[in-house]
């Protein structure tokens, strides 16, 4: 008896993967603000993650790395995506250090283009430290559009970036890892999601 070929499902790239979002906050507020972690096996979560950031501040990069360094989940990620390049206001994220700490390429996702003249104006004219933070916006590269969102990366390809995206976007354009930190931070701070992602 004749045995067909063998059915394999699709594996997925970047199976262990990270989402973060910074929860909202009063903007006439300072101190630290809530970053949310959510860890996903595929499209199971696995944990949340807490951690926080100064108010625009400059601590996003070492808060992010301590986050994930002290969880258990450091030898399994495999990528970390990141909703925007900056958390609690302009704490800027210098994903390029990120990388080079913890090893895992990191992903940038942006729903539509920022508007970055008005970035850079806020930056130099408004925000202490402004300057080097536009510079590290600026070495993280311009936004490419992919799988319907745009992105800035480092540490992966743009077609492995298009397939994880593309694998992990499935109740709306932004991944289930930052649908769900963006969600889980909103109620954490407010008690409720308010916001669609």
């Amino acid at each position: 008896m004749k045995s067909g070929p063998v059915q394999t499902m699709p594996t997925q790239p970047y199976s262990h993967v990270i989402g973060i979002d910074d929860a909202p906050f009063d903007p006439a507020r300072r101190g630290d603000v809530p970053l949310v972690g959510a860890v996903f096996s595929r499209l199971r979560l696995e944990a949340v993650l807490v951690g926080k950031a100064r108010r625009d501040g400059a601590n996003a990069t070492d808060s992010i790395e301590g986050m994930i360094r002290r969880s258990r989940f450091l030898p399994h990620l495999q990528a970390i995506l990141l909703q925007g390049i900056a958390v609690a206001g302009f704490n800027v994220i210098d994903i390029h250090r990120l990388h080079r700490r913890l090893g895992l390429p990191v992903v940038v996702v942006c729903r539509r283009l920022p508007d970055l003249d008005a970035i850079r104006r806020v930056l130099l004219e408004q925000v202490p430290g402004g300057a080097r933070k536009w510079r590290l916006i600026g070495k993280a590269g311009p936004m490419e559009p992919l799988a319907g969102v745009y992105v800035q990366r480092v540490g992966i390809g743009s077609d492995e970036t298009g397939a994880l995206i593309g694998a992990l976007a499935v109740n709306s354009r932004m991944p289930e890892p930052l649908r769900t930190a963006h969600l889980v931070a909103g109620g954490l701070v407010n008690g409720e999601s308010r916001h669609r992602v």
